[in-house]
């Protein structure tokens, strides 16, 4: 049975900042990023509708009619190095550019630092110089990971990738999403990217199939 998806408007913003919550909640990364459970319960949902808002406003957020999962896309232009999740950047202000982590963390949670060191690690190993999807985060609702909705999520949009010679880049923040991602094409990209006294997210880049 196929999986129905369409796209995410300004109407969807609330619901796809609780499916995001709930899916990244207790991933290793958010948890590096929010270490106490009791913050992390109530701040996390700051951070996933700063990066809702910012998608909707610069890419595209697919989602499935249930609202069970949804995907995040950014187009990243060949001469712009990656994009460092924060809001309002502009395409070739470098000030803008290097100032996002700061304003993201400012507006999320300013006492912690590791709200900016992300955006900024990760901004750090962005491939740059060729255009290319983006693929910021894909979700699955807890109670539903396992049934293929990553895999049919993202397939048509790596079938367009390919029609259109399109790459695409991701960071993998934990071992069972990387295996999903090897599996549709996606290549580990340079070195893993160890946290500061954290876990490891996997940069990984996949080229258009002919």
């Amino acid at each position: 049975m196929g999986v129905a998806v369409r796209t995410a408007g300004a109407g969807d913003r609330e619901s796809v900042v609780r499916l995001l919550d709930a899916a990244f909640r207790n991933d290793p990364v958010s948890c590096w990023v929010f270490p106490g459970d009791e913050h992390r319960r109530t701040t996390h949902p700051l951070l996933m509708a700063a990066f809702t808002d910012i998608v909707l406003d610069e890419g595209r957020i697919d989602v499935t009619e249930d609202g069970t999962a949804c995907a995040l896309w950014l187009p990243v232009p060949g001469d712009e190095h990656g994009h460092d999740s924060g809001p309002d950047d502009s395409a070739g202000d470098d000030s803008a550019e290097s100032d996002g982590p700061a304003r993201l963390r400012e507006a999320v949670d300013p006492d912690n630092e590791r709200v900016e060191m992300i955006g900024r690690l990760t901004a750090d190993i962005h491939p740059s110089g060729r255009a290319h999807a983006y693929l910021w985060m894909i979700a699955v609702a807890p109670e539903h990971q396992g049934e293929g909705l990553g895999t049919a999520l993202l397939t048509p949009v790596l079938d367009r990738c390919d029609r259109e010679g399109l790459p695409a880049y991701l960071e993998a923040s934990n071992a069972r999403s990387r295996l999903l991602y090897e599996r549709l094409g996606f290549e580990l990209m340079g070195r893993p990217l160890d946290l500061p006294e954290g876990p490891r997210m996997w940069p990984m880049w996949r080229e258009p199939h002919g």
